[in-house]
């Protein structure tokens, strides 16, 4: 089989990328314009990497027929403030692309949609919900989702399956900075020899999904044949003075949190997705619970891979 992972030098991308090549053997082509994206995170990956921007169309024939898309690329960051921008890359790129697979008669798209979308609705977070984004990248994800709905509509031979993402951690975030998981920025103050640093008192929750979960809620959506957007978490949400207790039993530490003041007006207390839809259309059942995912996380960033 032969897929095109957009956004394929990303977090999440270059996770599906190099799953789809060394564990199914299949042919992929990344498509991604760098702005975000990293060349080390397809360090040794056996495809075909295309330079370019979502957006434009340059791209369609350079990447012919594939037997599907998985559509990551999009502007991550909550806090570019250009609308304009956000929009552009985020609804009008997934436009391009849905536009990309009618031409070439191809018939899945799966995308990633977000947990943005719900703001800080009531938990646990349902796909029934209106959308009530705190910011302009949940509601350009948001848009994303009406969008698919409407060419589902006119197209039904499309199938487009958008999977809302919660708090995704795992290899690959790397280079995301700042905006990198949590887990992933109390690991390096650990790892430096630092208390971690969390807000009062720590009881925040979050629903954390590790990527390989998340890859496979990707994989599994292949064999949908339903357009459908359904979420991608655990179920399970956890506060952060648990992700503490974990990384120290990871790293064989055992560092007490320092707390400080939340400086932020708005702040999400707690996310945690309602997975009935995603089990039932995607036959997706997590399989890392936060501990084990964090062991394995930090076994592989021990490793420096």
């Amino acid at each position: 089989m032969k897929y095109l992972v957009t956004g394929g030098a990303g977090f999440v991308g270059s996770n599906i990328a190099k799953t789809l090549v060394e564990e199914r053997k299949d042919e992929v082509i990344v498509l991604d314009d760098f702005s975000s994206g990293n060349f080390k995170n397809i360090n040794g990956f056996n495809g075909d990497v295309i330079a370019s921007d979502i957006v434009s169309n340059e791209w369609w024939e350079k990447v012919g027929k594939v037997d599907a898309v998985f559509h990551q690329a999009a502007i991550t960051d909550t806090t570019v403030m250009d609308q304009k921008k956000m929009m552009e890359v985020n609804v009008e790129g997934f436009r391009s692309v849905i536009n990309y697979a009618l031409k070439y008669d191809i018939r899945k798209i799966v995308y990633a949609s977000s947990a943005a979308v719900y703001g800080n609705s009531p938990c646990p977070m349902r796909e029934e919900q209106i959308p009530t984004p705190e910011n302009v990248y949940g509601f350009s994800k948001a848009i994303m989702d009406n969008v698919a709905a409407d060419y589902a509509k006119r197209y039904p031979k499309l199938k487009l399956i958008g999977l809302r993402y919660f708090n995704v951690y795992g290899p690959g975030e790397y280079y995301k900075g700042k905006f990198a998981s949590m887990i992933y920025q109390l690991y390096l103050q650990m790892k430096a020899g630092k208390k971690p640093r969390i807000f009062k008192y720590g009881e925040q929750m979050r629903d954390f999904v590790y990527v390989k979960d998340v890859v496979r809620a990707n994989l599994n959506a292949l064999e949908c044949e339903t357009s459908v957007v359904v979420n991608v978490g655990t179920g399970k949400p956890e506060n952060f003075n648990y992700v503490i207790e974990c990384l120290n039993k990871a790293m064989g530490t055992n560092y007490e949190p320092e707390y400080f003041d939340n400086p932020y007006n708005f702040y999400q207390n707690k996310t945690q997705a309602d997975i009935k839809k995603t089990k039932a259309y995607l036959n997706y059942r997590p399989q890392w619970n936060l501990e084990e995912g964090i062991k394995d996380y930090v076994n592989i960033m021990e490793k420096g891979k």
